[in-house]
């Protein structure tokens, strides 16, 4: 298969995270259908958090048993500051955009000029912020995981490249809905083009990590990203519980967890098949 094939189905795999993000356009959803929404996003992103943590600590994992000790320190450290800065960052950056929600744009670049608000207003909103987040999270993410379609087709092993695809295509499919799931639990209803942008930044570093990890074979990069992935997914984590917890709906928000984590599990056992 060539390079230009592999790169197209690592486009496809990144690309089906399309498929879930319409549901944030549905018209005036229930107060349980938004609460389950939101508590399917923490299941499906939960199992991300444990997805990702391991994938980043095998070779760290491998090298502690090999006594590569030089190994350990730069993966540690290289782990260590991907997720405070994916987690701590994320605390500082929040709060920056809560401090500029606050102040009016006091500098217009001329006259009749659009304000920051009026050109983005579901980015700037407190649900539209936090789905950008979730966005930027699972790109991350989806970038380690075309590093790995890359590298396995950079190393001749094509059946488990286009296992890998089908598999984390699959998964993206299910990461759409964790995207949107901020935006129905407020009842916001994004235009069409706000989906195409969120989309574009949670699916198309797939197709990024695919193209450049069959050139590119290296741990240290890997687990850069998918610590980085981690603490920002782990943050949003954060985020949604507490907005589950406002909804009082503890019983629908308890099965649509536990459904999440298990739709997580299922739809990566494509991959777990392929020994990846």
């Amino acid at each position: 298969m060539s390079s230009t094939n592999i790169a197209l189905l690592g486009a496809i795999a990144g690309f089906t995270i399309y498929l879930g993000l319409p549901v944030g356009r549905l018209r005036r959803p229930t107060p349980r259908l938004k609460a389950g929404l939101n508590a399917m996003a923490i299941g499906i992103l939960t199992f991300l958090v444990w997805d990702v943590l391991t994938h980043a600590w095998e070779p760290i994992d491998e090298a502690l048993s090999k006594h590569e000790w030089g190994t350990v320190a730069s993966g540690g450290s290289t782990l260590a500051v991907g997720l405070t800065i994916g987690l701590a960052g994320l605390v500082h950056y929040d709060g920056w955009i809560a401090r500029r929600r606050k102040t009016p744009d006091a500098h217009p670049a001329g006259p009749g000029a659009a304000s920051t608000a009026e050109l983005a207003p579901k980015i700037r909103s407190q649900a539209g912020s936090l789905a950008l987040m979730i966005a930027t999270g699972i790109g991350l993410h989806n970038f380690a995981e075309g590093l790995a379609i890359g590298n396995s087709a950079a190393q001749g092993e094509l059946s488990l490249a286009v296992l890998l695809i089908i598999g984390f295509g699959l998964h993206n499919a299910t990461e759409g809905f964790g995207i949107v799931a901020p935006l129905a639990a407020e009842g916001e209803r994004p235009s069409w083009l706000t989906l195409l942008w969120l989309g574009l930044i949670g699916g198309g570093p797939t197709f990024l990590g695919t193209v450049i990890g069959q050139h590119l074979v290296n741990d240290t990069l890997s687990i850069a990203f998918l610590g980085l992935a981690a603490g920002s997914i782990l943050y949003v984590v954060i985020e949604l519980l507490a907005v589950a917890r406002r909804t009082g709906l503890k019983t629908l928000t308890t099965w649509c967890i536990l459904f999440g984590l298990l739709l997580g599990f299922a739809t990566d056992a494509v991959v777990t098949a392929a020994g990846a």
